[in-house]
């Protein structure tokens, strides 16, 4: 068992090495508990929620994630400066950076986190797993060490089978993570989850484990203190994902039998133990569609999902961090929880276009409220209004608000679901609330027969057809979102609201009033179709610029289905191409997507390169007839 040794101390002033939403939830934490507070920011966040709401605000000189919430000695630079005496890393970016927590503990500061030791030992995935095995804990079969090269990749294939999963060891939240399923895709994922690695954590390390299919993730909120004591504060659920990122979580973990939560319960306390580990952390597992369980990995972090468990257990885990980080104990080994909570991510995503991320500016963001309902955001609801909007960085992740939503029962919780989620507006760029809207009233999330949902982590990507969604599809040819406008109608004294571009509103009146016209007191769905159809000049809703697509303008044409950054090019101007062939690799908001060709035939007008910025619908070259 490892020694749980860490450094303790005062925590009176904490510098917030984040971002975002989790960043408004440390401020928010450390206010209600009488801490001072230091926020840290980029160029694009100046004037961010964050920012404004801490006690003081210290640029980074940055724009990017690497010159900015990545830059270990800038972040202890304005800690020393700003008198703070403890960091809180949030999640993401340095969290689970054991040199980042030494170098704050060599600084004479306060980590409120677990020891490095732990980090290392649980935050490199390999050695978590030999930990778990020491610790009786379920595993599947995976390299005992990272891997050298894709070659490595493909003789564990072929000794194990595919799928296999290619997984970042010093990684999370579904980054540099990659599923290969044939075995002629093993190089070009390999070199992906790398890539995707190093933008996201700094390191590149991969490892591979036998990939389950259709399993459910599921996983365990763990305290522990610097005195022994450790506690599972509850189970969650987190299967519904795209990319192998959480979409929805929820607790406690609905349709576990008895002794599978107290296995659980137990792999995770053991776990928690052999670590020697301090702080707040979640022990994920899978459950195989047989009902085995599986361990997973071990995030040395507060988790996205957190307040699901905060909203059934009454616990602010937030300032349970701080007094950890104080040196006291908990005080507790069980922890009663009572009702159902069920999170949302409010992600920038366009899910009619693969939940491909979508940068831009927000121009209205209304939140829900009522009885069981919490959002979490760094965005200000009324800065989204004026000055043009507030800007969604390609830079930096997609998520723009987390949807909490509480009840006595599952039931309850889905119901009012459904209804705050009927109250979010958000408008500029797409989202994925439409998903969310239609999940809450599908059988196989909220199943009304008393049964099991039927949820595994690849159904939204094998299972539910996202293009059946209202809302807009991908931008083509260089096209901006267009600016709307919200009016009101009455039809046969029924009010309605109506959102058209606004460049498209004058002269979409009269039509739309004609169509009206013969709509008499049709329903409102009926009018809504009268000033669609009066109002629709094609643009957002044609075919065209997509994942693999051409433009409408030029059918030859391989558009980029998204505004990011090249980070890849697969072929050569000249090259021959089949349809289906990789030709380059977009990344945005942390997250990778390949573009393949559209058709067959030669590459001519390539000019990009790795390292150029394209906007939505830009041309990336031309396939032409071979």
């Amino acid at each position: 068992m490892s020694s749980p040794t860490t450094v303790t101390g005062p925590v009176t002033k904490v510098l917030v090495a984040n971002r975002g939403e989790i960043a408004v939830r440390v401020v928010r934490a450390a206010r209600d508990a009488g801490i001072g507070s230091v926020a840290v920011y980029s160029e694009g966040d100046r004037n961010a929620l964050f920012v404004r709401m801490a006690d003081e605000a210290f640029s980074l000189a940055g724009t990017t994630a690497a010159e900015t919430y990545l830059d270990i000695a800038k972040i202890i630079d304005v800690a020393k400066r700003s008198g703070a005496d403890a960091v809180h890393p949030g999640y993401g970016f340095l969290s689970e950076n054991a040199d980042f927590a030494r170098a704050v503990v060599e600084a004479g500061l306060t980590w409120i986190g677990p020891p490095p030791s732990a980090i290392e030992a649980l935050g490199d995935k390999v050695s978590a797993r030999h930990l778990a095995a020491r610790a009786g804990a379920p595993l599947v079969a995976g390299t005992p060490d990272p891997v050298a090269g894709a070659e490595e990749v493909v003789a564990f294939a072929d000794e194990h089978g595919l799928p296999i999963a290619i997984k970042a060891a010093f990684g999370g939240g579904g980054r540099g993570l990659k599923v290969a399923r044939h075995r002629d895709d093993i190089e070009d994922l390999f070199h992906s989850a790398v890539r995707e690695a190093i933008g996201a954590f700094g390191r590149g390390e991969c490892f591979v484990e036998r990939y389950l299919d259709r399993p459910r993730h599921v996983e365990t909120q763990v305290l522990a203190d610097v005195h022994g004591g450790a506690v599972v504060v509850s189970t969650r659920d987190c299967s519904l994902q795209r990319r192998h990122q959480k979409l929805v979580e929820e607790a406690p973990a609905p349709f576990l039998t008895p002794e599978q939560d107290a296995e659980l319960r137990r792999a995770s306390l053991a776990i928690v133990k052999e670590a020697g580990y301090v702080g707040a952390g979640t022990v994920e597992f899978l459950v195989a569609a047989d009902g085995t369980l599986a361990f997973l990995e071990v995030n040395t972090r507060l988790q996205v999902e957190h307040p699901v468990t905060e909203e059934i257990s009454g616990i602010d885990l937030v300032r349970e961090q701080f007094r950890i980080a104080r040196g006291e104990a908990l005080g507790y080994d069980e922890v009663q929880t009572r009702g159902h909570s069920i999170e949302f991510r409010i992600n920038g995503e366009d899910p009619t276009a693969g939940f491909l991320p979508r940068p831009g500016k927000l121009t209205r963001f209304s939140l829900p409220s009522g009885p069981g309902v919490r959002v979490d955001t760094g965005i200000d609801p009324r800065a989204a209004g004026i000055d043009g909007g507030v800007e969604v960085s390609q830079n930096f992740d997609s998520l723009l608000a987390k949807l909490i939503v509480t009840g006595r029962t599952r039931e309850e919780a889905l119901a009012r679901s459904a209804r705050a989620l009927g109250e979010f507006v958000i408008e500029g760029v797409p989202t994925v609330l439409n998903f969310h809207r239609a999940i809450v009233r599908t059988a196989a999330f909220a199943p009304r027969d008393g049964k099991p949902f039927d949820i595994h982590t690849r159904w939204i990507e094998t299972e539910f057809d996202a293009t059946s969604l209202p809302g807009s599809g991908p931008l083509v040819d260089g096209e901006e979102p267009a600016h709307r406008e919200t009016i009101v109608v009455e039809v046969g004294g029924k009010r309605l609201e109506v959102s058209i571009p606004v460049e498209q509103l004058n002269a979409g009146l009269t039509r739309a009033g004609h169509e009206i016209s013969r709509a008499g007191v049709a329903t409102g769905a009926a009018v809504a179709r009268a000033y669609r159809n009066a109002t629709h000049r094609g643009g957002r809703n044609k075919p065209g610029a997509k994942k693999g697509g051409g433009s409408a303008k030029n059918p030859n044409a391989l558009v980029t289905p998204m505004q990011g950054t090249i980070v890849k090019i697969n072929v050569a101007e000249g090259d021959t191409v089949a349809e289906g062939d990789l030709v380059a690799v977009l990344e945005a908001m942390k997250m990778e997507q390949p573009l393949t060709a559209h058709r067959a035939g030669t590459i001519t007008g390539l000019t990009a390169k790795p390292g150029d910025t394209t906007t939505t619908g830009a041309t990336l070259c031309e396939i032409v007839d071979a």
